[in-house]
């Protein structure tokens, strides 16, 4: 299921990034800024457990998280970008990396790495990458998880396109996307509009 945060703090940041002179290092930051506000609003399914604590002046009925069980795997390389933000809000999350690129002229997804903690029926995996474009991407890096013993799935972007949506919802119905703003459509080659160009290349000033 798609959830599209709506929140003016995102609006805002999201609207900079796209700004075709703003400069690797701000880019940065928001993308870290805006990867922590939606991993705020991914993170809400996740389960917490009863303790008993001690306050000042008398004892009380509190929750934690075991964020042992949570695993966060950015799609190198642009996902690494969005890997401190969640890690803002769980510190002691596991982190793995998986590498995928999608050859320019067939747009397919080419897979070069995996590296990923063990999963198991528990885990909480959330993947990371700042475009869902065409989706080929995102449905290869699911994929591969799931076969190495991942089952709950979130996806988390900065910006979606209608067609890499519809690609990961057809495959994976069961893996929750969210996203800051679900654009308009792809280009020919594969680029989503109106977008912020290539996440990676501005992130890495690497054209």
């Amino acid at each position: 299921m798609l959830h599209i945060v709506d929140h003016p703090l995102i609006k805002h940041k999201l609207t900079i990034m796209r700004k075709s002179d703003t400069g690797p290092k701000e880019f940065r930051e928001l993308l870290r800024e805006i990867t922590l506000l939606l991993a705020y609003e991914a993170t809400r399914h996740i389960e917490v457990y009863e303790m008993e604590i001690e306050t000042p002046l008398e004892k009380t009925k509190g929750y934690y998280i075991n964020d042992k069980d949570i695993v966060v795997i950015p799609i190198l390389r642009a996902g690494l970008g969005m890997v401190d933000g969640i890690l803002q809000l769980l510190p002691n999350a596991s982190v793995g990396h998986i590498g995928i690129y999608r050859d320019p002229q067939t747009l397919r997804a080419i897979d070069y790495y995996f590296k990923s903690p063990r999963l198991n029926d528990k885990s909480e995996i959330f993947v990371l990458d700042p475009m869902l474009a065409t989706g080929v991407s995102a449905v290869d890096a699911i994929t591969k998880i799931k076969q190495n013993g991942g089952k709950r799935i979130t996806f988390i972007s900065l910006i979606a396109a209608p067609e890499g949506v519809k690609a990961v919802e057809e495959v994976h119905p069961d893996v929750d996307i969210y996203t800051a703003s679900l654009d308009r459509e792809l280009n020919d080659h594969g680029y989503i509009l109106p977008g912020l160009g290539d996440a990676g290349d501005r992130l890495f000033r690497t054209k």
